[in-house]
């Protein structure tokens, strides 16, 4: 689906419309870069489609009307990389099945941190906006092309199918109409759709997007084998036993274990891809957050969003590369890295947020009902009671209870003022039973 849409021409649609109509506001390329970043991260949830695609668009733009270098590299690089907190993330997926859990689940606790982090960047670019107000100027009236329903149109052909694609895809998972693997399918299927719509369809796009499907597909299976072996042979010595009591001894408890991990991932990541990260790291990290009564997907979110800082930051910051591919050669190596600065730190504070705020990630989750024990109720229901549901037996059973009473009033009823239907007094023998025992004693 993301490689599809890579060349589909919705990013073009999308950024084209929102920088018109953001552009008179100063900053406004910078907040549509940051829109279509998020937009982009919810519908192919990977980072080289969204750089990519909006560097190849908004830089020279921003370049051409002023905006500071620095600022201009950062808020595309930044707003690519958000991309992996958004669902449906592949790094999400990759937690959540290393971490056990599901993979509905991390998307849900996801929601809250992504949107968090857009707002985030926003905040940054508004602040930026009022002490800096030269670096993000607004675009000029010739610039400025569109304008009225014409505007609208534009932005509104991006957005829709846009929102359409996010439904088939997340929708159909948090409303149990689809397995996420059948919400893959169908997201495929959308993104063909999207291609046809924007008159890009043709085998060379589809052949282009089943080759980097698959080799995308062989690294991560090939990763996933020699994660496997590390593993194994790792428990094999006692690995895991030795992580566990070191890391449940740290002082600070939960909040020093988070606060060393989180750390432990920051540095970790100058070196390692995220797949690395997930496949070897985490089955180590899991069973001790678990140890520690740390919710899982909690958990998982609170490292992707530490994961993220991996695509931003020297030497291997892969945003960092597919920004230095494109941008024109006046822009200088030294600004796309110093412009990345401040938005790790936004990125590291997304993390802290996490940490003190536990509900940003819990608070999409299902709630899991908490049942009183000393409450419960347990009722035994007379399968003859299932004769009363027949309508034929109705009369019957109505004459059962009625001789039931009867007989319960009977057995309450002092002996002396008891008589039987027949008018005798039921301590008085029949006739009959006498004389048959009296038979009995002569022989």
């Amino acid at each position: 689906m993301g490689a599809i849409l890579e060349k589909c021409g919705l990013a073009e649609d999308l950024l084209e419309g929102t920088g018109q109509l953001f552009g008179k506001v100063p900053g406004g390329l910078a907040y549509a870069v940051i829109v279509v970043g998020a937009i982009l991260g919810a519908i192919t949830g990977t980072v080289a489609a969204s750089v990519i695609a909006m560097g190849v668009i908004s830089l020279p733009i921003m370049t051409r009307y002023g905006y500071n270098t620095r600022l201009s590299t950062g808020v595309i690089a930044a707003s690519g990389t958000i991309t992996q907190v958004i669902p449906p993330s592949l790094v999400l997926v990759i937690l959540a099945d290393q971490m056990g859990r599901s993979v509905g689940d991390m998307y849900a606790g996801a929601i809250g941190p992504s949107i968090i982090q857009t707002l985030i960047f926003i905040a940054y670019i508004f602040v930026i906006s009022i002490v800096k107000p030269q670096w993000v100027p607004p675009l000029p009236e010739s610039a400025r092309t569109q304008r009225g329903w014409e505007l609208w149109k534009r932005v509104l052909w991006g957005m829709i199918p846009s929102i359409v694609l996010i439904f088939l895809v997340l929708g159909t998972i948090f409303m149990g109409f689809a397995t996420p693997t059948e919400a893959g399918a169908l997201g495929a299927v959308g993104a063909v759709v999207l291609a046809a719509m924007h008159r890009r369809l043709n085998y060379k796009l589809i052949k282009q997007g089943m080759e980097s499907t698959m080799r995308i597909t062989a690294m991560v299976i090939f990763i996933l084998i020699g994660s496997t072996v590390f593993s194994l042979v790792f428990q094999g010595v006692s690995g895991g036993h030795w992580i566990e009591s070191m890391l449940t001894a740290l002082p600070g408890g939960k909040v020093g274990f988070l606060v060393m991990v989180s750390v432990f991932v920051f540095f970790l990541a100058f070196f390692l891809d995220f797949f690395e990260i997930a496949f070897i790291v985490i089955p180590l990290l899991a069973p001790v957050a678990e140890t520690l009564g740390i919710d899982l997907i909690w958990f998982g979110v609170l490292i992707c969003v530490i994961m993220q800082t991996s695509f931003m930051h020297p030497p291997f910051g892969f945003a960092l590369f597919y920004l230095r591919g494109i941008a024109p050669k006046e822009i200088k190596s030294s600004d796309i890295y110093m412009g990345a600065s401040p938005w790790v730190f936004l990125q590291i504070l997304m993390g802290i947020i996490i940490i003190f705020a536990p509900s940003t990630v819990t608070y999409f989750l299902d709630k899991q009902e908490k049942v009183d024990l000393d409450t419960v109720k347990i009722e035994l229901i007379d399968p003859s009671d299932s004769k009363s549901k027949n309508p034929e037996n109705q009369s019957e059973t109505k004459d059962l209870e009625a001789k039931d009473l009867n007989n319960l009033l009977l057995d309450d009823a002092p002996a002396d003022d008891v008589k039987n239907q027949n008018g005798t007094n039921p301590d008085e023998k029949p006739q009959g039973e006498d004389q048959n025992l009296n038979d009995l004693l002569k022989e």
